[in-house]
């Protein structure tokens, strides 16, 4: 290997060729080579913050940026005319089939996830951008092995792409002898592929990013955007991103995040999911309060309820779109009762959302376009958004948004069964190349198996007492564990075994293993 190289050492995939041509090639080790460093220093900045926080430092507004807080004269660049209105937005992973049923669905925005709702194998990663590709030039298409042909539509949704965070690394790419950013590997193919031929098409190159728990994080995502968009040869301000707000460190620089991507920016969602298990993560062995069963932490509870407000307050004072949660339902085609339950606590998120000023909502199913379409359209009717709700009654602290105390709130057997059960059937379906899993009515991605695995970790070093009295103990752990194999072991599976290991390394570990996803990534092809 030579001293400056790039070089595949993912297998030959279907559409690896379409994708990894050697020009496309040349342009990820370009952007790898001129961002690796600051990318790695920005990893350390992480694993150093985590270490003052454990050692007892406080959460809080950085006084080193309250001048651009305090500044309100400031605004992110003007919308785009196809990002005006995004009232319902749907997500699920880059797979055809997927991707077709969503932007055929009624809602105005679908987010191609190579994220969390995919599971990276290099097949995946890689046809997951040979179909993003296909999407953008109106020719993806899927013939199901029933007859069935799966066709995009003549109105299609507004497409964005979502890449991994910047914490992870896609292995089967090496540059200069080391893996790539998995950041820059999807962003950067995305760009290169599609970013001319979106503003042929009128519209442009759109994005999601996951995961920045700091300013700094988005400033170099826009250096990456700069250069890429220079690089290019499409103008600057091409590119728009809207950042999911789902660390709790995020939570506390919102305005600086939209302010150092301010030519790019397009919004904040509040990535609710990614966002508790945050709280889990960040405050760890000692944590102001120790967070209850899973069901119990809605989006009513104070510090959710912190965190979403000065969201939107947030966003409305820069011009940008406030954009709600994931609404993760999976409608039954069996039992209309448990339809009837769930999407009456849909309905009611979306009435809290559309009413507290959010601009548009998260769904995981396309059948649930129509009742969020209809609860926001009920709020916003012919206007595209309420960004003119400046929400000026907010006022937000950083106690407020430190506060994980749950009145009423129970650790419970039961929920950590449901815990158990939730990371072992995800770790499965991850391991076999699916991730966004349908369990228990529900659309399970890596986050909401990282709330899964985060809780049973702090309620065992914690000594939580469950609703018995009894600590969750690595003993108790484990025989709930045993049980719930059993339980699954009736399923037609191939990777229970390896999630069970994967869940005990993580739950059973002294120090708490920052993401599930590296460890897991070791086991794909």
């Amino acid at each position: 290997m030579s001293a400056l190289s790039v070089e595949v050492r993912g297998a030959a995939v279907p559409g690896r060729d379409e994708v990894l041509t050697p020009a496309a090639l040349d342009f990820l080790g370009e952007l790898e080579r001129r961002f690796r460093g600051e990318r790695a220093a920005l990893l350390a900045c992480r694993v150093a913050r985590a270490a003052e926080i454990a050692a007892g430092a406080v959460l809080d507004f950085p006084g080193s940026t309250a001048a651009v807080r305090a500044d309100s004269s400031w605004l992110v660049a003007e919308t785009p005319p196809d990002l005006l209105d995004r009232r319902v937005e749907i997500t699920g992973p880059a797979e055809p089939k997927m991707m077709i049923n969503a932007l055929n669905s009624g809602a105005r925005v679908f987010m191609a996830d190579l994220e969390d709702a995919l599971s990276p194998t290099w097949a995946n990663v890689v046809g997951g951008q040979a179909a993003i590709a296909a999407a953008v030039r109106g020719g993806l298409a899927y013939d199901a092995p029933d007859g069935r042909a799966y066709r995009v539509g003549e109105r299609p949704a507004v497409l964005l792409v979502r890449p991994r965070g910047w914490h992870l690394d896609e292995r089967h790419l090496l540059v200069d002898g080391s893996p790539m950013s998995a950041s820059l590997f999807d962003a950067g193919l995305y760009l290169f592929h599609n970013a001319a031929e979106r503003l042929a098409r009128g519209t442009g190159p759109y994005l999601y990013l996951p995961k920045l728990q700091s300013h700094l994080e988005a400033r170099l995502w826009n250096e990456v955007f700069v250069w890429a968009q220079d690089a290019l040869g499409v103008p600057r301000g091409s590119v728009r991103a809207t950042v999911l707000i789902e660390t709790i460190h995020a939570a506390f620089e919102m305005d600086e995040i939209l302010w150092e991507l301010r030519e790019h920016a397009a919004g904040l969602n509040a990535g609710r999911w990614d966002y508790l298990f945050s709280c889990i993560k960040t405050f760890g062995a000692s944590p102001p309060a120790v967070l209850p069963d899973r069901a119990q932490l809605t989006m009513t509870v104070p510090f959710m309820r912190a965190y979403t407000e000065l969201l939107v307050a947030t966003c409305h004072r820069r011009g940008a779109h406030a954009i709600g949660g994931m609404a993760a339902f999976i409608p039954s085609r069996r039992d209309a009762d448990v339809n009837a339950v769930a999407m009456a606590r849909v309905r009611d998120d979306k009435v809290r959302e559309s009413g507290d000023g959010f601009d548009g909502t998260w769904v995981a199913h396309p059948d649930l376009v129509p009742l969020a379409t209809e609860v926001f359209g009920g709020v916003l009717g012919a206007a595209p958004h309420q960004k003119g709700r400046l929400r000026d009654d907010v006022a937000v602290t950083a106690a407020a948004l430190r506060d994980v105390r749950v009145d009423g709130g129970r650790v419970t057997e039961a929920g950590a069964r449901l815990n158990v059960s939730v990371a072992l059937q995800y770790l499965d379906a991850w391991l076999d190349g699916n991730g966004a899993a349908a369990i228990n009515n529900l659309m399970e991605d890596a986050a909401t198996a990282e709330i899964s695995r985060s809780q049973l970790w702090q309620w065992r070093v914690t000594g939580a007492p469950l609703d018995d009295g009894r600590p969750l103990g690595a003993d108790r752990y484990r025989a709930i564990r045993d049980e719930e194999l059993v339980a699954l072991g009736g399923r037609r599976t191939r990777h229970l075994g390896d999630a069970a290991d994967i869940l005990d390394a993580l739950v059973l570990a002294d120090d708490f293993e920052p993401f599930l996803t590296p460890r897991a990534y070791r086991l794909l092809d």
